[in-house]
């Protein structure tokens, strides 16, 4: 009889333990779609696909929810739902997210503004106090430019260079920082082309690439704007040509 006690103790106790509501304080990324610009080579076509949010910071406790799409920083209440594992994010103007756990995701359901997105924990997050979007950022450039690549046509020919997860940048004769164009104004500058950030000390411009399997070809860009206009950038005569070792 005592056994038989036991073992219903228990069995309680593993039940309500199962049973307990999930904390999804930390950080989210969206993994779908840095996966599919790995795969496709296009970047700014995967970001809209599977974006527009990146990447979610939740903090439980605090009540603390905010989203960020590579550009701007979205800051909500966190609020839990009277249903198991489902929560709501309410913003100023009466808008609101609703997000629930779906075994290792995260997931952000269709809403009248959004499609639905699914986000899963950063295999590793940035590092603590980094700006809002750091571990979004640092996993797609490992996966997007990651590994080491050679220089087969343009200044540096025949040189290895390292895109680094952090956004520095070893091997590229005139530069030593480097940024993917994720969203906002270089987007709208660029239009349908992928375009980056590369930068030498203090000192900057952007580029327009394509990267087709394990080829990288960055292009001078080309303002097609007038001097009082925003500018429009297009691909203009090809600086380097890489590929991926």
């Amino acid at each position: 009889m005592r056994h038989c006690l036991a073992l219903l103790l228990c069995s309680a106790v593993l039940a309500g333990c199962a049973s307990a509501p999930q904390d999804p304080s930390g950080i989210w990324i969206n993994q779908a779609a840095i996966e599919a610009a790995g795969s496709s080579g296009k970047l700014r076509e995967s970001l809209l696909a599977y974006g527009p949010n990146l990447e979610w910071r939740l903090d439980l406790p605090a009540g603390r929810a905010d989203s960020s799409n590579g550009f701007e920083l979205d800051e909500g209440r966190l609020v839990a739902e009277p249903a198991k594992n489902h929560w709501h994010v309410d913003y100023y103007g009466d808008y609101r997210e609703n997000l629930r756990l779906d075994g290792d995701q995260l997931i952000q359901d269709a809403s009248a503004n959004l499609p639905e997105q699914r986000f899963s924990r950063p295999a590793k997050p940035a590092a603590a106090g980094a700006p809002p979007g750091s571990s979004f950022e640092q996993a797609l450039y490992g996966a997007y430019l990651g590994g080491t690549w050679k220089i087969r046509s343009g200044p540096g020919e025949g040189g290895l260079v390292l895109f680094h997860p952090d956004g520095s940048l070893a091997g590229l004769p005139g530069a030593d920082r480097y940024a993917l164009c994720l969203a906002g104004d270089c987007a709208a500058m660029s239009g349908e082309y992928d375009s980056l950030w590369l930068q030498q000390g203090a000192q900057g411009a952007p580029w327009m690439f394509t990267r087709d399997g394990g080829t990288l070809e960055i292009f001078e860009p080309i303002n097609r704007a007038s001097h009082d206009e925003m500018p429009e950038y297009t691909p203009g005569p090809r600086r380097w040509l890489l590929e991926r070792e």
